[in-house]
């Protein structure tokens, strides 16, 4: 029964026409063009010389939505020309940025902040390379300073199986979502790295799958525990072959629409398990990521090799689970300060504390 209620609507949701299965088109900007050193004419030649460079899609996407967000606010100020802009001008939208507050009221966080304004100051640099400007009004604009945050939202070993026990395992799109929790927790893997995996990604009897131009474009092979790897197995023998609606489609894990999935939609998705699970968390997918980074590092594993489970590039990031993982220095604490050991407080009752 549960079976026939994950597969029911399958049919007609891969007849659905793509344009109507949700999300909206990107409409058309009314950026002014009409000047040689008008902005949003070389907005779209900055793009392309990213693209031209090797730079990720999603790094485009990121700098196209600060260049929007500065353009818009220029407009409304009458400042649509690369020459009217000046360091106090970039300074106020800078001030503006940080007064910004979002549809929910929370403000932009700091490394946000810092990635608006360094998209400002590449562009503008890109600008006076292609002499649109002499002088670069971005040059002296100082950036925010980082803020060093720990992951908050570490599961523990229980929490973790509550969480994998949400997919309903009798419903063959729960063994898909059985799967999917599984190779996060195990493998340490980013939303859109699980996104990008193909069939030929996994090696079963070698135990490691293949990630493919990860962030920063970087391939690496990963490790995948024995029970992780059971789980894909059975997908790929029960589900999968039921869910392809085309025999040329290649992604490792598919949706009701026979298609891979969106990264949005994973976040949605394990959203909504960890609410069902009863864990009250702020993230989602990364929720995972720290998680099983942090459980390995207690158990012993060398920062190093968790940098290249994680694809880190520098050591620094993977160097924040040492301060995340309270274990050791538990352990270190109990072992050697002076009070740890002793008795504790008495009653005020005068009675001895009972042992």
């Amino acid at each position: 029964m549960a079976g026939h209620k994950g597969f029911a609507a399958i049919p007609n949701l891969a007849r659905r026409d793509k344009a109507r299965r949700g999300g909206q088109g990107k409409h058309p900007d009314t950026y002014e063009r009409g000047a040689p050193d008008a902005l949003g004419l070389w907005h779209d030649t900055y793009l392309e010389s990213l693209a031209a460079r090797n730079y990720a899609a999603s790094t485009i996407e990121h700098r196209r939505h600060a260049l929007k967000l500065f353009f818009n606010w220029a407009s409304e100020r009458d400042l649509t020309r690369a020459g009217q802009i000046t360091r106090p001008i970039l300074e106020n939208f800078q001030r503006w940025l940080w007064r910004y507050q979002k549809p929910d009221g929370r403000r932009m966080g700091w490394s946000t902040q810092r990635e608006r304004i360094g998209t400002l100051k590449d562009f503008f640099r890109w600008l006076t390379r292609q002499n649109v400007i002499v002088h670069n009004p971005a040059s002296e604009l100082e950036l925010p300073r980082p803020e060093k945050r720990l992951p908050q939202d570490v599961l523990t070993p229980s929490e973790i199986e509550r969480l994998l026990a949400v997919p309903d395992i009798n419903d063959p799109l729960g063994v898909r979502d059985r799967a999917m929790l599984e190779l996060f927790y195990s493998t340490g893997l980013r939303r859109s790295e699980l996104c990008g995996l193909d069939l030929s990604d996994i090696h079963t009897e070698r135990r490691t799958i293949h990630v493919r131009q990860g962030k920063g474009k970087r391939d690496r092979i990963v490790p995948v525990g024995a029970r992780a790897l059971g789980w894909i197995e059975r997908y790929l023998a029960e589900v999968r072959p039921r869910l392809c609606l085309d025999t040329r489609t290649q992604a490792l894990f598919l949706s009701g629409y026979g298609e891979g999935f969106h990264p949005d939609v994973i976040s949605r998705m394990v959203r909504r398990w960890l609410s069902q699970a009863g864990l009250k968390r702020k993230g989602c997918c990364h929720v995972l990521r720290h998680s099983c980074a942090t459980h390995m590092l207690e158990n012993g594993a060398d920062i190093r090799f968790i940098q290249q489970l994680l694809g880190h590039r520098k050591l620094d990031t993977t160097a924040i689970y040492t301060e995340v993982s309270i274990k050791q220095l538990q352990e270190v604490h109990a072992r050697c300060h002076p009070t740890a050991q002793v008795d504790p407080a008495p009653d005020p009752s005068g009675e001895s504390p009972q042992r």
